[in-house]
This record gives C-alpha cells, structure tokens and sequence, in this order.
C-alpha cells in the first residue's frame, strides 16, 4: 500500500469524516487502500464502506473485509452505484483527488514527463478511447489552445497549439518525448518543471475529463449524504480547489450566495473550517507529493 500510494493528510480525513462506527462511508477514490483501511478500523462490524476506483491496478489492494464493496467504475456515476447497493443515504465521503503516486510512477501510464520513452497515454482507466496522443493529434489548433489555456493556466497557449499543428503534419504524436522535442522552444528558463507539469496537467485533465467528473460527483453528494453528514476532499490544484471551496460554500460552483424569501442563505453544506487544511512539516518531510494538497471538509445541513 506505501508503496503504490502514501495517503495523505490521513489523520485529518479520519478525523473530519467524524466517523459513526455503525456507519455507511465512501471512498471514492480507493488507490492504494490507504485511507479505506483507515476508514475500517474505525468501523464495527455493522459498518459499511463502499469504495470506487476505476483504475484496474486498484483492485491488488483490496482488504479481505466483508464490509467492503468495491465498485470498478469512475465516481461520476457515485449515487446510481450507491441506490443499486441500496446504500443510501451515507454518512460520509472522501475523495483524494488527482493522480496516485502508482500512476505517475509507472512509466507506461503516460502520466510523468519524466519518461521520455513512454506513450502519451494519461488515462485513469485503460476502458476510455480517448488518450493525450488522440488529443494531440486530433483537436484542432484552437481545441488544443482553449486545453492549454483553462486547464494548464498557460498565457502562451495558442503558440504551443500552434507547434503542435505545424509538428504533427509531418508525424503523428505517439511519446512522450515527440510532445517534448515539439514543446522545447517554450520552455522557460529555470522554469522548466512548472511548465511541463502545467502541459501535463492540462493534458491529463482533459482526457479524464476530471473537472466535469468532480462537479457530477460533487453535485451527488448533496442527494446521497445524510443530515450532518460529512464531505471530505483533497485537491491537488486550484482548479479543482476552487469547484470544492464554492460548492462547500454556496452549493454551487460560481460562489453565489442564494437567499430564500426571508434573506437566508440557501445551501446544502456548512464548512466545518473556514480555510483548506494543509499537510504538516513532518508529513511534508516523508511525502512530498501533499505540499500542492488541500484539504476541505463540509456538513450537509
């Protein structure tokens, strides 16, 4: 379990879950199991825990626990999985969001610029047609632009599509090493590693469609959790950060506060923090891949 994936902020998920021992939990998220064995040592043998993850390598994890359901489909479709199990309402979730450490360190998920020979592949589940090289080479200059642009946050979006048009007339995307060769010029001086993960992540976001994924998910939460019911989720970005902190909020993802006839602000969560959690310095120290995580957790009213 270490070694495909060190949950992160373990305690504080534990902790703000609030855990009824009689309960029903998901985990939405399962990976290396981390945070569902967590979640089950907290449970009697009365308890419950559903956990999704649609990537097969997940499945090696599995505890042998009874109280264990595990669905090998994507969260997005979290309350139809749930009403089949007739296992709602739950009284609490956890998403870890973003990629596992498994993931970015095997070389053929595509997932890391670190490995030059490897296929730009980045798909969550090896079911879904649509991989970064079909992207690559598929979308048109202004698709790639608008990719770059939204989801890497990257000011020089339409000169790096437009590279990739002109490079991709001669031959196809197949390596990660044809997207770095292509891209080089635009990388920055001593910024280099920034750049390429704002192209990756870009990349990766869209071909999980991971933003339209998290908003379905977060969308469900509010119909599947019961009253004071817990809602914990760690985000790796601001663009994910952001959905997460709006919806806690307000119940949607502008942030606008809605009012009823009498002037009460109408939402489904109540914020158990007012600001995100962040990993401490000890755990900083082992895992270096929490320093981007923050944590947030909300009631359901």
């Amino acid at each position: 379990m270490t070694e495909y994936h060190v949950p992160v902020m373990l305690n504080e998920c534990i902790e703000g879950l609030h855990i009824n021992p009689n309960g029903i939990y998901v985990d939405v998220t399962f990976g290396g199991g981390g945070h569902s064995r967590a979640i089950l040592n907290k449970l009697s043998s009365k308890g419950k825990l559903v956990a999704f993850d649609q990537d097969e390598d997940a499945r090696k994890n599995l505890p042998d626990d009874a109280r264990l359901v595990f669905i090998d489909q994507n969260f997005a479709f979290l309350k139809n999985h749930l009403r089949y199990q007739e296992l709602i309402p739950v009284d609490g979730i956890l998403a870890d969001l973003g990629v596992s450490s498994h993931q970015f360190d095997t070389d053929e998920r595509g997932f890391s610029f670190r490995f030059e020979d490897a296929l730009l592949d980045m798909r969550m589940s090896k079911e879904n047609k649509r991989s970064a090289a079909y992207i690559l080479n598929t979308y048109t200059e202004e698709q790639l632009a608008s990719v770059f642009y939204q989801y890497g946050e990257l000011k020089n979006s339409r000169k790096l599509a437009k590279a990739i048009g002109e490079r991709r007339k001669s031959k196809p995307f197949e390596s990660i090493a044809d997207l770095k060769t292509c891209l080089q010029p635009f990388t920055p001086k001593f910024k280099d590693y920034k750049f390429w993960a704002q192209v990756f992540q870009s990349l990766r976001i869209e071909v999980n469609q991971e933003l339209e994924v998290l908003k379905q998910f977060l969308e469900q939460s509010k119909d599947v959790l019961k009253s004071k019911g817990r809602l914990v989720v760690i985000s790796y970005h601001s663009l994910e950060d952001r959905l997460v902190k709006n919806f806690m909020n307000s119940g949607n993802f502008d942030g606008e506060m809605e009012k009823d006839f009498y002037g009460q602000i109408i939402r489904p969560f109540h914020p158990v923090d007012k600001k995100a959690i962040t990993a401490g310095e000890s755990e900083l120290e082992s895992n270096s891949r929490a320093r981007s995580a923050k944590l947030r957790i909300a009631e359901k009213v």
